[in-house]
């Protein structure tokens, strides 16, 4: 294994600890084997790689504080015992396990490494060719070596030991990805890339296209601007008037005039003297 394993009266420990007893014959029972195994364990000094799958699966227990004595966070200080378990437990779980070895657990050690043949998986674990070849023909589960793929890979130990995956303890969370939209700085009548910045999208109005959306800043003064859009209405808009760039509040007149007011004061002036480049959807001021 990949993980050098605590001492086995450690292990026989940590194992009663995560199912709550207290005597090695409670915790034979709890693994569904004969009473006088734990004690065997604890002479011959290794604790069998099925007896901690089945642990850890039956209890939600940390796999690496099990079998080292360590949390796979370090910050942990106290093993994490759940009620989530695995989609079996107990006489089922074990049962499970022991019929999904041989060559069906091993394609799955396979896959979580990202190997492609045996050859690469022995090489990798130092087992010899004829080992591997003796799991498959005898149906074999490897406990230990579904351990160390479990904390070498990060797979999941229940997938792994028994082919299946129940949704709600191991599904990989639902991540929200925040949108992200050009950044733009409006100066001296240029606007000019400025990187990107995240957006929550409660911000945007609805039908705006966050593909278009930028955020542009000018002194102490930003806008949210849907570039491209050219069809003037009234609004906020980012005119281009005599090729200067600027941020206009826009009112339509009779006879295709407008009514422009800026920061410099107002005027009015055809449709046709200005150019639309984007549609303000929101403003944000600096209040300092």
């Amino acid at each position: 294994m990949s993980e050098t394993k605590d001492n086995a009266v450690h292990i026989v420990e940590r194992l009663s600890l995560s199912y709550g007893v207290s005597s090695q014959r409670a915790l034979a029972s709890c693994l569904d084997v004969p009473s006088n195994n734990v004690s065997a364990w604890v002479q011959r000094k290794s604790v069998p790689g099925n007896a901690i799958i089945k642990c850890a699966l039956d209890t939600g227990a940390d796999l690496k504080w099990l079998v080292t004595g360590e949390f796979a966070f370090s910050k942990i200080k106290s093993p994490k015992i759940t009620n989530e378990v695995s989609s079996s437990s107990g006489h089922v779980l074990l049962q499970k396990m022991l019929s999904s070895g041989g060559r069906a657990v091993l394609n799955r050690i396979i896959e979580a490494y990202g190997f492609k043949t045996q050859k690469e998986l022995g090489e990798h674990l130092n087992i010899s060719s004829g080992t591997i070849s003796t799991w498959v023909r005898r149906e074999y589960f490897p406990g230990d070596v579904v351990i160390t793929c479990a904390l070498d890979t990060g797979a999941s130990l229940e997938w792994l030991a028994t082919g299946e995956m129940t949704t709600t303890s191991h599904q990989e969370p639902t991540v929200h990805e925040i949108p992200t939209i050009n950044k733009k700085i409006l100066l001296a009548g240029k606007l000019d890339d400025d990187g990107f910045c995240y957006i929550d999208e409660s911000f945007v109005p609805d039908g705006v296209n966050l593909e278009n959306l930028s955020f542009v800043r000018s002194g102490k003064s930003s806008w949210l601007i849907e570039m491209g859009v050219s069809d003037l209405s009234n609004g906020t808009w980012l005119l281009d008037i005599d090729g200067t760039l600027d941020v206009y509040t826009v009112s339509k007149r009779p006879g295709n005039k407008l009514r422009i007011i800026g920061q410099d004061g107002e005027f009015e002036c055809s449709t046709n003297e200005v150019r639309a480049k984007g549609l303000v959807v929101l403003f944000l001021k600096n209040a300092i």
